[in-house]
């Protein structure tokens, strides 16, 4: 709330200073003065309710992807950065799972940072997650923030909930020789954190004949990666997508991509969800929660 206000406030400072250099009378430019203090006044609440409202709200992403050899369509669900704990609480997974459940996907994956508190606060939440309701399963990544609050832990509550996580491992989803294979691997914060390190190798093994789709919490992780012309499309979440404007283009500094759908290279298209959930205050501009549809043909 603080910057949003010292923003707006910032340019009426730069509009009263040009109201004083004005040739105007004093009483005109008096004017003009309290008609900018009421306007900055009304746009700083305004604002402010506006982000506020924003967060409480998820908004439907519908993505269309073409893979080149995939025999059939597929639907899938992605959910990203939903960062239970604090305000993010049990109603809200809740509810998240019965729109999930509305939309009939084939799979849905979750790519990371799904706690941000103690799994023993998180837990009534998560047990939500066991209701989600897809032909081939449910499937997650861990992201950043799990690292932060015990890896392990939370991989093995997870599981006990039905979902699979995904190890630096992939699975075969759908039909045999007609379906795609999910690659997922560990977030690249396990560089830093000594375990839990990503294995592009050991999570692509055995991929080389289907399409591939590979779950990777951050996009900067395709720095890390030499070749991708084994992988089709990378799923991924971190940036929040700015979640507050300006703060997309810091985000833009330290990642590739910050939200949306985006060809990588000849081989690869990548797609970020802007999250699910938010970080820090419950507030949002111009970055919208999302749960995204990728139709896959």
């Amino acid at each position: 709330m603080i910057f949003l206000t010292f923003t707006i406030t910032l340019f009426h400072e730069i509009i009263s200073f040009g109201i004083k250099k004005t040739k105007y009378t004093k009483n005109r430019r008096d004017f003009f003065k309290k008609s900018l203090d009421i306007t900055t006044t009304s746009l700083i609440l305004a604002t402010n309710a506006k982000a506020m409202d924003n967060a409480k709200h998820i908004e439907l992403e519908v993505v269309d992807v073409k893979i080149k050899n995939l025999s059939k369509p597929y639907t899938i669900i992605q959910i990203s950065d939903v960062h239970i704990g604090g305000l993010i609480t049990k109603e809200f997974i809740k509810e998240l799972v019965n729109k999930i459940n509305l939309l009939n996907a084939d799979i849905v994956v979750i790519t990371g940072d799904l706690v941000d508190t103690k799994l023993e606060f998180a837990k009534p939440a998560l047990d939500e997650l066991k209701n989600i309701n897809s032909k081939y399963g449910t499937y997650f990544i861990v992201g950043n923030h799990e690292y932060f609050h015990g890896v392990q832990p939370i991989i093995n509550y997870v599981t006990s909930l039905g979902i699979k996580t995904l190890e630096n491992e992939n699975v075969y989803i759908g039909e045999n020789e007609k379906g795609f294979y999910l690659a997922g691997v560990y977030d690249r914060f396990g560089f830093r954190y000594g375990s839990y390190i990503p294995d592009i190798n050991k999570a692509l093994e055995n991929c080389e004949n289907s399409p591939t789709i590979l779950l990777a919490h951050q996009p900067k992780y395709l720095k890390d990666l030499e070749n991708t012309q084994n992988i089709d499309l990378v799923l991924c979440g971190h940036t929040h997508g700015g979640q507050i404007f300006p703060f997309n283009f810091l985000v833009k500094l330290e990642q590739p991509y910050v939200k949306g759908l985006h060809q990588h290279n000849e081989f690869t298209q990548v797609y970020v969800n802007k999250g699910t959930g938010f970080w820090g205050p419950p507030m949002r501009l111009g970055a919208s929660s999302e749960i995204t549809i990728l139709r896959l043909s």
